[in-house]
């Protein structure tokens, strides 16, 4: 059942080229950085802000930069949790991610099945997504036992979207990774927007316009951008991209 978060999200994709998602990880900004990132970051044109990471893990300072963000924003925010320990309380939404290229049966069903009375519990939207890491090297790799889809390898990303969808997800989520140092590519996400009927996220490695046009243009729904801002990426070069994917259609 498709519910209010992904709603608002079809209806925001609906008036935009694609959206801009920002990612605060909750391990690296404190709870006021992170609400006054928030806040920028909504000004500027954001819809919505992802918490979590690969590495996150502690659920008591998740928490409370959740509910800290909460109190002053009005998109949504929505959980990425990389274990068990990223679901939280207070949050709109989460994605309920199952790796798919992961060797660890642990991070494709496992994971999923402990966390679920929690998600249920806490209230929260599920947002039904594959989460496909692409290349190697980076956290979300190591942290999941992924079995990393080569870059150049976009069929292969391609034919795990359309599983996905054939599963029942409605969200593709390609991940290069945190401080990747290649993106996804174009043709990666022109190949999967071919196949996979849904919404589709790109993240990891972007930080410019160019890069960013480029990969909307490939036909991307929404992409995040966290690593960036962490390690000192102005809000101007932000608000630039958010401007050039979300003009008007």
């Amino acid at each position: 059942m498709v519910g209010k978060v992904e709603s608002f999200l079809k209806s925001e994709l609906e008036k935009k080229n694609a959206l801009l998602f920002v990612l605060i990880d909750s391990e690296v900004s404190n709870l006021e950085a992170s609400s006054k990132l928030a806040q920028d970051v909504e000004k500027i044109g954001a819809s919505a802000i992802l918490v979590g990471g690969s590495s996150a893990t502690d659920q008591i300072e998740m928490s409370q930069v959740v509910k800290g963000i909460k109190q002053n924003i009005q998109i949504p925010i929505i959980l990425f949790p990389g274990n068990v320990t990223g679901v939280v309380p207070d949050a709109d939404a989460i994605l309920f991610s199952s790796l798919m290229n992961s060797e660890n049966p642990y991070f494709i069903t496992q994971a999923q099945a402990l966390a679920a009375p929690s998600v249920a519990k806490f209230g929260l939207e599920p947002l039904p997504t594959a989460y496909l890491v692409i290349g190697d090297g980076t956290s979300a790799w190591f942290v999941g036992s992924a079995r990393g889809i080569p870059f150049e390898k976009p069929k292969i990303a391609a034919a795990y979207s359309l599983a996905a969808q054939f599963l029942g997800m409605r969200f593709v989520y390609l991940e290069a990774g945190s401080g990747a140092k290649s993106n996804v590519t174009p043709e990666m996400v022109k190949t999967v927007r071919h196949t996979f009927n849904g919404f589709l996220i790109v993240g990891g490695g972007i930080k410019d316009v160019e890069t960013a046009e480029s990969l909307v243009g490939a036909g991307a729904d929404a992409l995040v951008i966290g690593t960036f801002l962490e390690k000192g990426g102005s809000l101007t070069k932000l608000e630039e991209i958010a401007k050039a994917i979300q003009s008007s259609k």
